[in-house]
């Protein structure tokens, strides 16, 4: 649901057993059925459309255990973001990056950027999230473009020894907010 592939051994004669047993069977009848997509030994969810169907179910389905948690974390913490209260989105970032990264990996950005991933989860409805994009004279590690116009976009910077102010300074010089303002070649909408 993060939108990164999960490696899988699909096979078709899987979708026609009455009993789906391992992950792979689970998977290759979900690949047959169109619900995943199969490419390069990974699978996928194939579109918006059922990533939003996957995304409901996990949140209204405690049975879900982890995933669900993750989705109801995700949904507080766009619902902070777009509030502008920090310091809900700092309690989140810190409850999930003490909790999902290995402490050999805690400071690397690879890593800040799948806490990133992992707590804008639910925005995926919302935006459409691009990952080192280039934005004004330079590239953003994460930007969000709003899917609707009255939405306000989000730009995320991830710094690692460094302030949240340098990140902010960052922004601005590099002007990565120019994008939400459209390219010249652009028709308006």
């Amino acid at each position: 649901m993060s939108g990164i592939p999960v490696p899988a051994n699909v096979r078709e004669y899987a979708s026609t057993s009455m009993e789906l047993k391992t992950r792979d069977e689970i998977y290759s009848a979900m690949v047959v059925y169109g619900f995943l997509s199969y490419a390069d030994g990974c699978v996928s969810i194939p579109n918006k459309e059922l990533m939003d169907r996957f995304d409901d179910m996990v949140r209204q389905r405690p049975d879900f255990g982890y995933m669900n948690r993750l989705a109801v974390e995700s949904g507080k913490m766009l619902a902070a973001t777009r509030k502008g209260d920090t310091r809900t989105m700092t309690e989140i970032l810190e409850r999930v990056h003490n909790t999902e990264s290995p402490p050999i990996r805690y400071s690397d950005e690879a890593e800040l950027s799948k806490v990133i991933t992992f707590v804008y989860l639910q925005a995926r409805e919302y935006y459409d999230i691009r990952l080192e994009d280039h934005s004004g004279t330079g590239y953003v590690d994460y930007i969000f473009y709003p899917y609707k116009k009255e939405d306000d976009g989000i730009v995320t910077e991830l710094k690692v020894d460094d302030t949240a102010d340098g990140a902010i300074r960052q922004i601005k010089a590099r002007k990565y907010v120019l994008n939400f303002e459209g390219r010249l070649g652009e028709v308006p909408k």
